[in-house]
């Protein structure tokens, strides 16, 4: 069950609770004078910066800022889910962030958006994608990607978006039970299959742009 819900919570990268949008909304790019991107932990509460700062001691001499750098050059991100998924946590919800939510905010995975897009690019055959090619590129079952499917993108500098690397407590992680398990959270700011996954708390539905995958 618990192997099934995190293959179900990452999707492409992470399934997600929330979204009430229709095709997109594109949003105007920030003055020329404004930061392109301002420190990664900036936009964060006071609770989420402090376990930003505690995975960066943990990750040490890594940490969020160099991972976004090195992964994120746009910093752009983007995540997949089943078309099903997105009409009964999206648009019947009407919520306002994705992600898991709790108390304290809500919680989405999410990978570069040139990885999801390329991988969605690739399995373009014939007008419909092949799931199994973008499993085999997300090292993700094919299974994940059956069916429609609706690719969120969101621009973490213009939405401000508190963006860190992802932590064994947060919402929707399986840890891994022995060193063979696959498909498990490994801390460290990739997937089991390789991608780079940071974790964004309260992503703001409005700002982000939704397409349609056939």
């Amino acid at each position: 069950m618990q192997a099934m819900l995190r293959s179900a919570l990452l999707c492409s990268l992470f399934v997600v609770v929330g979204c009430k949008t229709g095709a997109g909304t594109v949003r105007p790019t920030p003055p020329p004078d404004e930061p392109a991107f301002e420190s990664t932990v900036v936009p964060c509460d006071e609770a989420q910066k402090a376990i930003s700062q505690a995975a960066d001691t943990r990750a040490s001499p890594y940490g969020i800022d160099a991972h976004v750098e090195k992964n994120f050059k746009d910093r752009k991100v983007s995540w997949l889910m089943p078309e099903g998924t997105y009409q009964k946590f999206v648009v019947q919800t009407g919520a306002k962030n994705f992600g898991r939510c709790n108390d304290s905010g809500c919680f989405l995975f999410a990978a570069p958006s040139a990885t999801i897009q390329d991988a969605v690019a690739k399995s373009m055959v014939d007008g419909k994608h092949d799931p199994a090619v973008i499993g085999q590129a997300l090292g993700l079952p094919a299974k994940n990607f059956e069916g429609p499917l609706r690719m969120m993108t969101l621009d973490l500098a213009a939405s401000k978006s508190c963006a860190r690397l992802p932590v064994d407590e947060d919402p929707g992680v399986w840890k891994c039970q022995t060193a063979e398990d696959t498909d498990c959270f490994k801390f460290g700011g990739y997937t089991s299959g390789g991608v780079p996954e940071i974790m964004v708390i309260n992503a703001p539905v409005e700002q982000a742009t939704v397409a349609e995958v056939p």
